[in-house]
């Protein structure tokens, strides 16, 4: 069985909330029926009233593989809240499904606030921002143990092994590895895990997860940097990383979006 959780965006009915997240109307009827979608914590048995903020949790026994809601719109971009189990490139991709050009990534399983392109002139000039660091992307994780960063630059050398889909992180460069930077500041903390914001200086494959597990804390849910016992310890599967932060600096052709912020906090983060 699977559980989702998310904090609805815009005021809509439940039912709409649930087609838009590509499921079908037997697969609808079925989470009523068996009792299976909350709202606030609250079971219900039929169609209700959304508002913004309200919290829905299914329970579903296939995965959504196609789960993305648009946050914001216009002419030259989306911007998309990314849920976990979808690619943002190659088949059955986001690029597919919006018939758009991502201009940055995000992991798989990786959430949160990612820009895509909607024509050539958009995607050239924003992927120029990323490539030139005009762009401010900042992530909230849970991760392992307790934690005491303070606004903290952390500066580590990458090794990407591109047949295992793996990086490597060093404390000194190696040959074939590349400087990467992120700011740590941890916003919670207790003895068994800490909440930390995550601003990316540099962003190379996997490297808050790859960098947090060379530390020794790794990401809650990450199955791959992470340790398996702590995963089923604190009893998550997917790891519990989201991108909330962008904001665009110093945009030539699409200069109204300068200074534009976005910030989507995940459900699981009490500010």
């Amino acid at each position: 069985m699977h559980k989702y959780e998310e904090k609805v965006l815009k005021p809509q009915r439940l039912t709409d909330y649930l087609f838009g997240l590509g499921l079908k109307n037997s697969q609808v009827a079925k989470l009523y029926k068996n009792k299976d979608v909350k709202v606030n914590g609250v079971r219900t048995l039929q169609d209700v009233m959304l508002e913004t903020g309200d919290c829905v949790t299914l329970f579903l026994k296939e995965e959504l593989n196609s789960r993305f809601n648009i946050v914001y719109e216009d002419d030259n971009i989306f911007v998309i809240n990314k849920y976990a189990g979808i690619e943002v490139v190659g088949e059955n991709s986001l690029e597919q499904k919006l018939n758009s050009y991502a201009v940055h990534r995000l992991d798989r399983n990786t959430k949160g606030l990612l820009v895509m392109a909607k024509n050539l002139v958009a995607k050239e000039e924003l992927q120029n921002a990323f490539k030139q660091n005009n762009v401010v992307k900042k992530y909230l994780c849970e991760v392992v143990g307790a934690t005491s960063f303070n606004n903290t630059l952390i500066k580590n050398y990458l090794f990407k092994d591109a047949k295992l889909s793996m990086v490597y992180i060093y404390d000194t460069p190696k040959p074939h590895t590349q400087e990467i930077k992120t700011i740590f500041t941890t916003l919670k903390s207790s003895a068994q895990t800490s909440v930390i914001e995550c601003t990316l200086i540099t962003g190379k494959t996997h490297q808050i997860r790859a960098q947090l597990a060379h530390l020794n804390h790794a990401i809650l849910g990450d199955g791959k940097y992470g340790k398996t016992e702590d995963n089923k310890k604190f009893k998550e599967s997917t790891q519990k990383l989201h991108c909330y932060y962008l904001k665009f600096l110093n945009l030539n052709k699409l200069d109204y979006l300068s200074n534009k912020e976005f910030v989507l906090y995940p459900n699981w983060y009490n500010k």
